[in-house]
């Protein structure tokens, strides 16, 4: 049976979400292009990010050198971010009858700010719901990968981590958990996978759940 969406809207919501180093970025480039190669409307997108306003705050939050961010700030500021993305590109795509894929979504503050800076899942849930006005994907992929694995993808070829990326291992390692925590109990809408299998393989399971979603 084919699930029902999760808003009344006539296109598809679609997160990517993961670690980092997981390659979320990868394979929502890979469902973009199977998409768009089907003559299915789809729009590519991420978070934080997405508008201008939201450019400017993944700046603050994602760049070294902006000054001490505390916990809260932080959490507020993704929040802010993601409220304009939902506002101005996600509701008019899926209004348009779009497939959204966005690189992270809600479930990333909870992991990142609810458990990797230990500000509580539901706390940092509920602020998010507020600023989304409710809004949930219909499908999340969760490409799961362990902290260590995830720092050498990052790093190859002396890459230059962020500040989130560039946090120690047991952070990385409560955001793994909470993610996965966050997949068992919304299990109807979450597809897991385990981030070092093939990438063209892991790009047709994610296809194939999508696809199941459109028809």
């Amino acid at each position: 049976m084919t699930p029902e969406k999760r808003h009344g809207l006539p296109g598809l919501f679609v997160a990517f979400e993961g670690g980092d180093g997981a390659g979320k970025s990868t394979q929502a480039s890979l469902l973009c292009e199977f998409l768009g190669a089907a003559g299915i409307p789809v729009i590519r997108t991420r978070e934080p990010g997405g508008t201008p306003v939201g450019e400017k705050l993944r700046s603050l939050v994602l760049e070294h050198g902006q000054g001490e961010i505390d916990a809260r700030t932080e959490a507020l500021l993704f929040a802010a971010s993601r409220a304009a993305h939902v506002a101005q590109v996600i509701l008019p795509a899926l209004a348009r009858g779009a497939v959204v894929v966005c690189d992270r979504y809600v479930d990333s503050s909870v992991a990142y700010q609810g458990a990797g800076r230990e500000l509580g899942a539901q706390a940092v849930l509920d602020v998010n719901l507020w600023a989304v006005a409710g809004l949930r994907p219909d499908l999340t992929v969760l490409l799961d990968v362990e902290p260590a694995e995830g720092r050498n993808r990052r790093t190859a070829l002396n890459a230059t981590e962020d500040r989130m990326e560039a946090e120690p291992d047991p952070f990385h390692e409560r955001i793994r958990t909470q993610f996965l925590q966050l997949a068992e109990r919304s299990a109807d809408r979450y597809l897991v996978l385990p981030a070092d299998e093939e990438r063209d393989q892991l790009g047709g399971q994610i296809l194939d759940a999508v696809l199941e979603r459109l028809s």
